[in-house]
């Protein structure tokens, strides 16, 4: 076989759909790439490291244009890479670049979903694993992802919660980290999960003769749920856990449609204490530290 012919006629092909085809051009190039990465793994394998390195050469002189050998190589470890993660045939070859500075194979797996579920751009990608995305997700919801178990709302809330602090407010009290999401609360609904829904800073809601006020009320469409929010500048306390649980009570009697599925509660503090957490908790319940950067 041919493989220095098959490859230079792919990248003819690739440059010449690329300039009329621009709707999918991405997911054609991808998918050659592939085609090529293929023949270049079994020239490799058939003539040694050495084939790349002619194959560069030929190449950049015939089509005038520069294949370097790290070029080639990269296509070569594209098609081994969706060899292992097929979902990546999905994304382009600026996502799978990114992706090859991994190792954990489960980890790529979860940014390659990330990918396809967020419609995330390179950058966007880039600050997830900057952020160890995959790192702050609880040892339980990797297990879960492991196996392809049924995850939840609260699966997916990270450990700790990063939230941003630009200008470097010092955080005397709750109603200052309060108004530090809500200056950003696009980017704190992101780190919360997918597709949550604002509905509320401060949420009034009436129990008896009292008025009670929710942190921050929100809505995840995925799951079908509201979800109440409570912020905590101090270390975990007992007492925060029946507060929240009375909240989102209050919410499933009165709020909640029939079709909603149960409320959640997320409780974000300074610092968790698993030993008091294990012996008072609730499996709706999330709670998580969290972080200023």
């Amino acid at each position: 076989m041919n493989y220095y012919d098959e490859i230079k006629n792919k990248i003819i092909d690739n440059e010449i759909y690329a300039k009329v085809k621009d709707y999918s051009k991405e997911r054609y190039k991808l998918k050659t790439y592939i085609e090529i990465g293929e023949l270049l793994y079994n020239a490799n394998s058939q003539y040694g490291d050495k084939i790349i390195k002619e194959y560069s050469q030929r190449l950049s002189n015939d089509l005038n244009k520069n294949y370097s050998v790290r070029y080639l190589f990269d296509i070569r470890k594209l098609y081994l890479f969706i060899k292992v993660h097929p979902l990546g045939a999905q994304l382009t070859m600026s996502h799978c670049r990114i992706l090859f500075r991994l190792n954990n194979s489960d980890e790529i797996e979860y940014y390659i979903n990330q990918v396809i579920d967020k419609n995330l751009s390179k950058r966007e990608l880039e600050i997830l694993i900057k952020n160890k995305e995959y790192d702050r997700l609880p040892i339980e919801t990797r297990n879960k992802i492991l196996n392809k178990e049924q995850l939840e709302v609260r699966d997916l809330v990270p450990n700790p919660i990063l939230i941003k602090n630009k200008n470097n407010i010092e955080i005397i009290n709750e109603k200052a980290f309060h108004q530090l999401i809500l200056e950003d609360i696009e980017s704190f609904m992101h780190e919360l999960g997918n597709s949550f829904c604002f509905i509320g800073s401060e949420y009034k809601i009436k129990i008896g003769d009292s008025y009670h006020k929710i942190d921050l009320l929100f809505f995840n469409i995925k799951y079908n749920a509201y979800v109440v929010v409570e912020l905590k500048i101090t270390e975990f306390k007992v007492e925060y856990i029946s507060q929240v649980q009375k909240y989102m009570n209050y919410i499933d009697k009165n709020i909640k449609e029939i079709t909603n599925n149960n409320t959640i509660g997320i409780l974000i503090c300074k610092k968790e204490n698993k030993f008091v957490i294990e012996y008072c908790s609730d499996e709706r319940i999330a709670v998580r530290e969290y972080e200023l950067v």
